[in-house]
């Protein structure tokens, strides 16, 4: 028989709650890894490697929490996490920042892939705005934003490759500008690809399966304690399935790889926007963008400022700032704190 949370008390659903996400905090943060080793292979640079590969896999929990909790019929929560998780995710870039004794984060990992990256994701969180506020039109009862949003996401990284391999726009090098490495010279990694990949689809069932979980425990808490769904996804499930992305950029902070650590959260931004065009996808009773309500629209606004401040910074690439690090990590993580007490008022 399943196993059913409404029949459980809340201490049970907060303590499954608690193991799935140390879970995904293990085993999302060893998907990483091998994904970073996988990217090694295709002789990737930090930055698309961190879109592509780690970025993915790291926001595989999220992912799968979202469809399923949309074709559930709970769109508060699907979109609250899918939102949600762009917006904590960002603040992990700021956090990242501390640990980076050099200067500014934002200062040494200047790219011109970078810049697309995070251009890429502005446009990308624009689309679901027009799906909102434009005509309800269907495919198949799917929404055609969300087929543009697969759509420009392919462009988008076959754009970052171009700009990786020739770029128009190079950054005035610095003492702590750290270069994003197009290709490394020898594959260092003894496993063989067979043993990576098995690794790889093991991590991600498990993180899967941890997410999945997480949605339901998410539910089960609205329902004891009466808190609102998007309240719930926009921090609670979204900060939970999102801790690879916090793990992997600290980690990568502390070994040097900055870049990474910027494709890292930026990456798996892009891919988080993703979430909603799979939950549409997923989603029985309509269009998932015509069940937003003003707390989806607010985060919306909330994740585009958080990231135009931060390309802001990119390009201003201050060098050192209040506590060492830039004014734009300030400026994130007072926007973050400030939309707490607003959404979960």
């Amino acid at each position: 028989m399943p196993f059913d949370f409404g029949q459980q008390s809340l201490s049970v659903i907060v303590v499954t709650f608690v193991v799935c996400t140390l879970i995904i905090c293990f085993a999302g943060t060893r998907l990483a890894g091998v994904a970073v080793k996988l990217a090694e292979r295709t002789g990737m640079g930090q930055i698309i490697a961190g879109a592509l590969f780690v970025g993915m896999s790291t926001s595989l929990p999220g992912s799968v929490l979202s469809v399923t909790t949309a074709w559930q019929g709970h769109t508060d929560l699907a979109i609250g996490n899918a939102l949600g998780g762009i917006a904590a995710q960002t603040t992990f870039l700021a956090i990242a920042d501390l640990f980076y004794r050099k200067g500014n984060l934002e200062h040494a990992a200047a790219s011109a892939t970078g810049l697309a990256q995070t251009t890429l994701l502005l446009s990308m969180l624009s689309v679901p705005l027009l799906a909102y506020a434009g005509p309800e039109w269907m495919i198949f009862h799917i929404h055609p934003a969300s087929i543009l949003l697969f759509i420009i996401y392919a462009f988008g990284l076959n754009l970052l490759s171009e700009i990786r391999d020739e770029p128009m726009w190079l950054p005035k090098e610095t003492d702590i500008t750290e270069e994003d490495a197009k290709h490394e010279e020898a594959d260092t990694n003894p496993e063989s690809s067979a043993r990576l990949w098995t690794e790889f689809l093991a991590f991600a069932l498990l993180t899967a399966i941890a997410g999945h979980v997480i949605g339901q425990a998410g539910l089960a808490i609205v329902a004891v304690t009466g808190i609102s769904e998007t309240a719930v996804g926009t921090f609670l499930t979204a900060i939970s399935t999102s801790f690879p992305e916090f793990v992997s950029a600290i980690a990568a902070v502390r070994m040097g790889a900055v870049n990474l650590a910027v494709g890292d959260i930026i990456g798996g931004n892009a891919f988080d926007v993703l979430f909603l065009a799979a939950s549409d996808f997923a989603y029985r009773d309509g269009s998932i963008y015509a069940a937003f309500i003003d707390q989806h629209i607010f985060t919306i606004a909330l994740v585009i400022l958080m990231s135009g401040v931060l390309l802001l910074g990119m390009l201003n690439r201050e060098r050192r700032g209040i506590g060492n690090i830039g004014w734009e990590s300030v400026a994130m993580l007072g926007l973050y704190g400030a939309s707490v007490f607003y959404l979960a008022g």
